[in-house]
């Protein structure tokens, strides 16, 4: 099985005062650079989905795929755009996971895979569905162009509940492995959270 890692930065934030959510820096070092630390580990190649000039991350050397649809407005381009790469390229799923969760699993891919039993899959944690953090095999494609072609569908919730993706629930601990950095505070507690 040949898995893609597709990162999808979001770009500009309201809540971090309009800067870019995957430079932010935590410790040191940009949430997405943490973000690729962990999942080139997993997988046998890494994309970044982010529209906007692509040079911004020269530095990571990775594809960077803009939309392919960018009337969206939510993840679910990104996944659209991860699928569709991934088909071009010959790879059998994709895991998705946001820029701005720097403290992502050592073995997420692996236990995805393992629950999933070759189905969608999305990550739980503390009461909370992470459905940007998830296993999508390369066969849905079809299913989510026909989606969103209809104007069905633009959240990626929704795409989850269509396939019928199940959930795997991680255990809590005092590090929420699927923290998002989406406000000063969030970035505050995880720059907290580097020293427990």
């Amino acid at each position: 099985m040949k898995i893609l890692g597709a990162i999808i930065a979001g770009g500009v934030s309201s809540r971090m005062g309009g800067r870019e959510k995957a430079f932010l820096e935590l410790g040191g070092v940009p949430l997405i650079e943490r973000v690729i630390s962990r999942l080139t580990l997993q997988v046998a190649s890494v994309v970044i989905n982010a529209n906007g000039d692509p040079e911004r991350f020269n530095r990571f050397a990775f594809p960077v795929l803009p939309d392919l649809q960018t009337d969206i407005g939510t993840p679910l381009a990104g996944i659209q755009t991860a699928l569709h790469h991934a088909k071009a390229k010959g790879f059998t799923v994709v895991v998705t996971v946001p820029s701005d969760s720097p403290f992502l699993p050592l073995d997420l891919v692996q236990t995805l895979l393992a629950a999933g039993k070759g189905g969608p899959i999305i990550a739980a944690s503390n009461d909370h569905s992470h459905y940007l953090t998830g296993l999508w095999p390369v066969g849905l494609l079809p299913v989510l162009n026909k989606a969103i072609a209809s104007k069905r569908l633009k959240r990626v919730q929704d795409f989850s509940s269509l396939v019928n993706a199940s959930e795997l629930v991680w255990p809590a601990s005092l590090v929420d492995p699927f923290l998002n950095v989406n406000t000063p505070e969030d970035l505050a507690f995880a720059e907290a959270m580097l020293s427990w």
